[in-house]
């Protein structure tokens, strides 16, 4: 579903599970740090408001989106999560440089899930400029890092079944 059809932070709290058990690995891009601490700022807070106690949070950031691959492999396994959470910003500029930094993020996570017994969540944002990722990370369309946090959740547990 497109984004601008459903706000990204809106959800029943009701039908997400307990997270007091769950450990989370979160790693942020530093690139668009304005967008990526937002996005960072509505994980946390979503995996709090379902009971992630703030020491089962290990955060880790990297320069660029393109690295949250290599950062994400080594929170897994330094800190044995149970679920990663991937947090980035890519805008499109004038060049192809977007659509293969995009290319390489979405498969280096998608490797990573098949590879690892642990889920890894794609909260990257791939927008055509700033507004639109600002509308994605609190603005008129939610949060992502809401979303990406609701999506640890569930996927973590689902491991469990």
């Amino acid at each position: 579903m497109a984004t601008n059809l459903k706000n990204l932070s809106d959800y029943d709290p009701g039908r997400i599970p307990d997270a007091s058990n769950l450990k989370f690995g979160i790693v942020v891009s530093e690139w668009n740090e304005e967008i990526t601490s937002a996005l960072l700022e509505g994980a946390v807070n979503t995996l709090k408001k379902h009971q992630a106690a703030p020491e089962n949070i290990f955060i880790k950031t990297v320069p660029g989106s393109f690295e949250l691959t290599f950062g994400a492999r080594i929170v897994a396994r330094n800190y044995s999560p149970d679920a990663v959470i991937c947090l980035g910003c890519v805008i499109k500029g004038e060049t192809p440089h977007f659509n293969y930094i995009c290319q390489s993020v979405s498969q280096g996570i998608t490797e990573l899930n098949l590879d690892y017994e642990i889920p890894f969540i794609f909260g990257v944002l791939t927008t055509n400029n700033l507004k639109e990722a600002r509308d994605r990370a609190g603005g008129k369309y939610g949060n992502k890092g809401d979303e990406a946090a609701v999506t640890a959740i569930k996927m973590a547990l689902l491991r469990h079944v």
